[in-house]
């Protein structure tokens, strides 16, 4: 009896201590209007890429204000494209807020691929809910 408790203790500890799983869903609000939101901008990419390369999953979302800049990234003489490129050399998954890209006057700059990623599956804007379904953590900038 007390080897099946001990047998039990350790898989409910075993379940209760397990790791966090690790999946991150950034959402990228800020805009480019002041130094404050730029640095938003360069820290939401520069925290997808240290938890791309630590090996988590991690998802990138334009939303807001911040669906500029994905058009802004894309530009070799903006000073954060080279964020943006270890972004897209690591795979990262990216959304943009169909709604917001029509919003902001942005939607019409996207390249093709980047029409894409255009998401608007709650009320014209990405899910989510959806990502905190799969397990991702959000993190809002």
């Amino acid at each position: 009896m007390k080897k099946m408790l001990l047998v039990w203790l350790m898989i409910v500890g075993g379940a209760l201590a397990s790791e966090p799983k690790n999946k991150y869903a950034i959402v990228l609000h800020a805009g480019n209007e002041t130094n404050e939101s730029r640095a938003r901008a360069v820290h939401a990419l520069l925290y997808a890429t240290e938890f791309a390369e630590k090996g988590y999953d991690v998802v990138l979302i334009y939303d807001g204000a911040g669906t500029g800049w994905a058009t802004e990234l894309r530009h070799p003489e903006n000073p954060f494209h080279k964020h943006y490129l270890k972004i897209k050399e690591l795979g990262l998954v990216e959304e943009i807020c169909d709604y917001c890209a029509s919003s902001f006057g942005v939607k019409d700059d996207l390249q093709e691929e980047q029409k894409k990623l255009l998401v608007g599956e709650y009320k014209g804007h990405p899910s989510l809910s959806k990502w905190i379904e799969r397990g991702y953590q959000i993190i809002v900038l």
